[in-house]
């Protein structure tokens, strides 16, 4: 399958019961290979969208600290493609940590994003490329 880079819905979905993608999540994580890849940003929306849940929120820190789930991403030399990305999808809109996740896959090209955002069907890696995708709602 290659790399696989996590998005933030994918996480919080995983980590999350009351999710509405939560069974879908834990069936796909349990099919995944270690590593996972992601940037700060996916773990400081996680963390902020779980919430109180301290369960939750254990759980997110125990992925790290156990090597299931790696920040494999610097800012500093992806920033002029990430502010690029942002401009591009200002209208769908993008956020921030979605630049980011983008900004993984373009250099790994066996990878995939595991996500619950269907804007990622919109987004485009290297100008033009898909993104191949482990999400809900598409085989990409």
């Amino acid at each position: 399958m290659g790399t696989v880079f996590v998005d933030t819905g994918a996480l919080v979905a995983l980590l999350d019961r009351s999710d509405e993608w939560h069974k879908w999540a834990v069936g796909v994580f349990k099919s995944l290979r270690p590593p996972l890849f992601t940037c700060e940003a996916v773990f400081a929306e996680a963390w902020h969208l779980l919430g109180e849940s301290g369960p939750s929120r254990a759980a997110l820190a125990k992925l790290h600290k156990t090597g299931i789930l790696r920040v494999t991403f610097e800012f500093e030399p992806a920033a002029a493609g990430v502010w690029r990305l942002l401009e591009k999808y200002a209208d769908t809109p993008m956020d921030f940590a979605d630049a980011c996740v983008v900004s993984l896959s373009e250099r790994e090209p066996k990878c995939r994003v595991w996500t619950t955002d269907s804007d990622f069907l919109v987004y485009r890696r290297n100008g033009r490329q898909t993104i191949p995708l482990i999400a809900p709602f598409s085989d990409v």
